[in-house]
């Protein structure tokens, strides 16, 4: 399946090698419940300095108006100064409680529609700022009371490929669960094939991390096609990992598009005591190719954007529902894994 960097002249596509769906190979067996456990385990205990993903970078608090996020049942609320920064901070009102994702932003500065107060500055009678990163893909803030951790001062941001060179978008969700059963959906790969068969055929996971040792990557790598139309497909070798307890990457190691990344961040919406949890998921794809056509793709990037949101979304259909039935099983004592 490899392919050198230059080597672009023959056509990706592909005819499907495999059976129909209900004749492929049951995958229930290799997707042991002990070896999800055990990457979700690690992948949750890694540190993220109290970071989290509100959004798509630029878009985010545009045009001049404020917008308010829940991050762990914690109101925030973003705006831009006049330079063009994304400012963040706490989204009730000191004086009165208003919720200041209604207010206006006069000046860079951010006004309550309740009583004029302006806030923008420093911390005052009890209102702070949060801190704030946008990546180019991504917006981040920094929340930490919710985190608990040592606080960094930049969110960790996966590898990608040079932004000038890529066609990126970003597709937000929300569903009735925690944060982990995002990740735990993510790192079953076997479900591909089975769940997504609109999407995905010839699936083989070829390598899994090590349930003793981890380290390393600690990723699973998948070999699978992506259906392009009828038996013409894309096939690739794909590597999940999980950097952080919030965060799974998927990365084309061969095939079209190799370096070409999907970056799912889960962002709790409720307090972890919540016992109605609700998790935002926000999926950034970062695509890039050394085709010469590749060129049209990012001339056509704002045309391109909308068909690869509403592709995520009808992927997540699917795994939210997925994440959801796992943490209604988790919070009645029913999961059986």
């Amino acid at each position: 399946m490899s392919a050198s960097p230059g080597r672009h002249r023959t056509s990706p596509l592909r005819l499907r090698r495999g059976p129909a769906w209900a004749r492929q190979e049951p995958s229930w067996r290799a997707a042991k419940p002990a070896l999800i456990a055990s990457a979700l385990e690690r992948a949750t205990a890694r540190p993220f300095g109290n970071w989290y993903v509100v959004g798509p970078a630029g878009s985010t608090a545009s045009h001049g108006r404020p917008c308010g996020r829940l991050v762990g049942g914690t109101e925030v609320v973003l705006w831009r100064d006049d330079g063009g920064t994304l400012r963040a901070g706490s989204g009730i009102c000191p004086h009165l409680g208003a919720p200041l994702k209604d207010g206006r932003v006069v000046g860079g500065t951010l006004v309550c529609h309740w009583h004029g107060l302006a806030l923008g500055g420093g911390a005052s009678a009890g209102w702070e700022r949060y801190p704030v990163y946008e990546d180019g893909v991504l917006a981040w803030v920094r929340l930490d009371a919710v985190g608990g951790e040592e606080p960094w001062p930049r969110p960790a941001v996966p590898r990608r490929p040079a932004l000038e060179g890529a066609v990126t978008a970003v597709y937000t969700g929300r569903g009735r669960c925690e944060p982990e059963d995002v990740v735990a959906n993510r790192l079953d790969p076997w479900h591909g094939a089975w769940l997504h068969p609109y999407a995905f055929t010839d699936l083989r996971v070829v390598e899994v991390p090590d349930v003793v040792a981890g380290g390393g990557e600690d990723g699973f790598a998948v070999e699978v096609s992506f259906r392009v139309a009828g038996r013409l497909v894309v096939p690739v070798r794909a590597v999940f990992t999980a950097p952080g307890p919030r965060t799974v990457v998927m990365r084309i190691a061969e095939g079209e598009g190799a370096g070409s990344v999907v970056e799912t961040h889960a962002t709790a919406l409720t307090a972890a005591s919540s016992s109605a949890p609700r998790t935002a998921v926000v999926e950034a794809v970062v695509a890039a190719s050394g085709r010469r056509g590749f060129a049209v793709a990012r001339a056509l990037a704002p045309f391109l954007r909308p068909v690869v949101r509403r592709t995520a979304g009808r992927l997540w259909r699917d795994d939210l529902a997925y994440a959801e039935r796992r943490w209604a099983l988790r919070s009645t004592g029913r999961f059986p894994g």
